[in-house]
């Protein structure tokens, strides 16, 4: 006999949980339906933020950081240490341990909240009288049947053509977080968050890394200004980052990888690397979702098509996070989740698209919210811009990181905020004031008014604020 839910979430990454639990929070009978597993074979919930993304990429990073200041910036403190050395292995397994902890979170918090989860695979089965059957194929198979459901079932690595993931030797994001020994040579294809993130944990470690890039601008994405600073450093680094190359065969052998490609000048070159990353994006993840069984919609690129409020072809079905449009980021699968969770118990959920920030987790961070200065040159929209830099703030030099700077870019008539774009160091902190500011369509001079404490990092932002009408404090 089949159990009946109001409502039944596919996938537990961050906006298959979340939506699960404010779901319930707000009275409703819930079950969440996932399919990771651990090593062990258990659940693993999380998605692949918590799995293979977000979580286990800011382990390593902290780690390789660790590391880098050990060996060459502990001496400018006074401390002496000898011999310092890597143990890889003991660096992913505290990585996975941290992700077992999460893990195991989630799993409290379903149980703490009356979430019922099934471990298993998700899928439509019918359109049945006041709702829709799901089937959970796992250890046990389940039929469950909701009134509503909330699709949240992520996105997977997109490789190239015709080159697959083996996670041995040509690796995805998945593969790139479980090396377990710092290789000699590391290629990356694909400048984006994960390719320089990867990259940057393992030129750390002592790694000589080439990042191969299509696009003839770095992070094109990103304010060009800070893009340009943030490409200064990393090369400053020894990451070498080669910019508008055409990829061409790859080839596998027994030790490693070689990559053929024509480079910005058109010649042709070969890449010899013990191990490469595939970094070149990610799709939306619908296989096994036997979506043509109750006719939900796809787009073009194979994501689930949603209106803005997520809403589905079908009544009822709703779907949030990296399986529909917008930005692949955790924090905005989170959002659309409480909204859509909201909406389902008669609310008024909102999303705000305009004030998502965005970081890349490197050293220097660099991170942003609103629009870019190209942006607003291209839209001929009339701006203001400020910018002030970490090597004028006195937290930043007594850290010894004053990399990059703060800028704000403020419309030219009313000065209210369109975009605040900063690298250095703990912008990923830094960024939510300015996100807090932009939701409350705060002016520069707002912040720029507002006590900051001294010293701090934050400095920066009020003194950034400043510059935008041509002032500063900071002498």
């Amino acid at each position: 006999m089949s159990k009946q839910f109001d409502v039944v979430v596919i996938g537990a990454g961050p906006g298959g949980y979340i939506a699960a639990i404010r779901a319930a929070q707000l009275g409703m009978n819930v079950a969440c339906i996932d399919e990771w597993q651990n090593a062990q074979g258990g659940a693993a919930p999380g998605g692949t933020c918590t799995n293979v993304g977000c979580i286990p990429s800011k382990a390593l990073l902290q780690s390789s950081e660790h590391f880098e200041h050990a060996k060459l910036h502990f001496g400018d403190h006074g401390i002496s240490v000898k011999d310092v050395k890597m143990d890889a292995a003991q660096m992913i397994a505290r990585k996975d341990a941290i992700v077992k902890q999460n893990n195991d979170g989630i799993l409290y918090l379903f149980k703490k909240n009356k979430v019922t989860f099934f471990h298993g695979r998700g899928a439509f089965g019918k359109a049945v009288e006041g709702g829709y059957e799901i089937t959970v194929s796992g250890k046990t198979a389940e039929t469950l049947v909701a009134k509503q459901v909330v699709v949240a079932t992520g996105s997977n690595a997109r490789p190239l053509p015709g080159v697959e993931f083996d996670e041995q030797q040509i690796l995805s994001n998945d593969g790139a977080l479980a090396i377990n020994a710092v290789p000699k040579k590391l290629g990356v294809i694909g400048s984006g968050v994960i390719g320089l993130e990867m990259g940057s944990v393992w030129r750390r470690l002592g790694a000589d890394v080439t990042v191969l890039e299509g696009m003839p601008t770095f992070l094109a994405a990103v304010d060009e200004q800070v893009a340009k600073e943030a490409k200064k450093a990393l090369d400053k680094q020894g990451l070498k980052i080669e910019l508008g190359v055409k990829i061409g065969e790859i080839k596998k052998a027994k030790k490693g990888v070689t990559v053929a490609y024509t480079n910005a000048k058109g010649e042709d070159v070969s890449l010899a690397v013990d191990k490469l990353i595939v970094s070149i994006g990610r799709v939306p993840n619908t296989t096994g979702l036997n979506a043509e069984a109750v006719g939900l919609q796809l787009d073009e690129r194979g994501a689930i098509a949603v209106n803005d409020l997520c809403q589905t072809n079908l009544p009822g079905v709703w779907a949030v996070g990296d399986v529909v449009r917008g930005p692949m980021l955790a924090h905005k699968a989170e959002e659309e989740a409480v909204a859509v969770a909201e909406r389902i118990a008669g609310q008024h959920g909102h999303v705000n698209f305009n004030t998502i920030p965005w970081v890349i987790y490197t050293s220097p961070e660099i991170a942003w919210v609103g629009r870019t200065e190209q942006q607003l040159k291209a839209d001929g929209v009339k701006y203001k811009a400020g910018s002030f830099p970490f090597m004028a703030n006195g937290r930043a030099r007594a850290l010894g990181d004053t990399t990059g700077f703060v800028k704000f870019l403020a419309d030219a008539a009313t000065d209210e905020i369109l975009g605040v774009h900063m690298v250095g160091p703990m912008v990923s902190e830094l960024i939510s004031e300015a996100v807090v500011a932009m939701e409350f369509k705060a002016s520069a001079e707002d912040i720029a008014r507002i006590c900051h404490a001294h010293p701090s990092l934050s400095e920066s932002t009020k003194e950034a604020a400043l510059a935008v009408d041509k002032r500063t404090l900071n002498f």
